[in-house]
């Protein structure tokens, strides 16, 4: 890749290895991200319905 300079040593004695951080954040979004969409590709159980609905809904008079 590319050598690392004094300039770029120094950066990142300041402010942190940014690219290093974006890397781990991007990372994390990802395994986020997969496990949202594992979550919702499996069947989730519907909601409980009324009691009070009917089974059968009603026919036309």
């Amino acid at each position: 890749m590319f050598q690392q300079t004094p300039v770029y040593d120094r950066l990142v004695a300041e402010r942190g290895d940014i690219p290093v951080q974006v890397r781990g954040e991007a990372d994390r979004i990802h395994r986020d991200l997969a496990q949202v969409l594992r979550q919702a590709s499996t069947p989730q159980p519907s909601a409980p319905q009324s009691v009070f609905a009917p089974k059968v809904p009603p026919t036309a008079l």
